[in-house]
């Protein structure tokens, strides 16, 4: 691969990665409740979903997925509904953690950041429709395949890590600017609808 052809896809997807999505909004809200290091965990797992994405690209699935009407508004009913689950779980359960309950909260599973950023990913038919569409352009069928994808699919990932740890960082600062009742109800409503929000901006994706 060319190191032009490199350059341009890095931008690409880096400027794709950096935009607000489900992904980044959980990987700040994370960061909120959890601290930095706990949201790590939860971008790693969203890496590790799209890597899966990226997998089955290579392997035509997601193709398949997207000429499948059925297979694709189950896979956006299904991200839709868990971000609504997350985005009225925020909501009634606010944002801010007291400073009384931070050391049991940074007890939480790290299986279920994990998870959660899986699924986010896996669930997200845009980034299918991303991957799909965006890698076979840079692919040159004169040169090895496989070498080729391996190289765009490391640089998805590494973009896609330092822009999900970029914004957990940023909010990460503000974390417990204020703990008062009412800064958590509020910050958690604001959250919350925003799950919500992407939820149904989800629903309104076409094929």
């Amino acid at each position: 691969m060319q190191f032009e052809t490199w350059l341009a896809f890095c931008s690409i997807s880096f400027i794709a990665s950096f935009t607000p999505g489900p992904a980044i909004l959980l990987s700040t809200t994370h960061a909120l409740q959890y601290g930095l290091s706990k949201s790590v965990v939860t971008m790693c797992g969203n890496i590790s979903g799209l890597l899966i994405m990226a997998s089955c690209s290579i392997a035509g699935l997601s193709a398949i997925i997207l000429t499948s009407t059925l297979a694709f508004t189950v896979i956006k009913f299904a991200g839709a509904l868990y971000l609504f689950y997350l985005g009225i779980k925020i909501w009634r359960a606010g944002l801010v953690i007291p400073e009384s309950q931070v050391a049991r909260k940074r007890t939480a599973s790290a299986l279920s950041l994990y998870s959660q950023g899986v699924m986010v990913a896996l669930t997200n038919p845009k980034a299918i429709v991303f991957t799909t569409a965006l890698f076979p352009q840079f692919i040159s069928p004169t040169q090895p395949l496989t070498e080729q994808f391996l190289i765009l699919v490391v640089t998805f990932m590494a973009n896609s890590f330092i822009s999900l740890f970029i914004w957990a960082a940023l909010s990460s600062r503000i974390k417990r600017a204020t703990i008062s009742p009412a800064y958590n109800r509020w910050l958690g409503r604001v959250f919350g609808g925003l799950f919500v929000g992407a939820g149904a901006a989800l629903l309104a994706v076409q094929r």
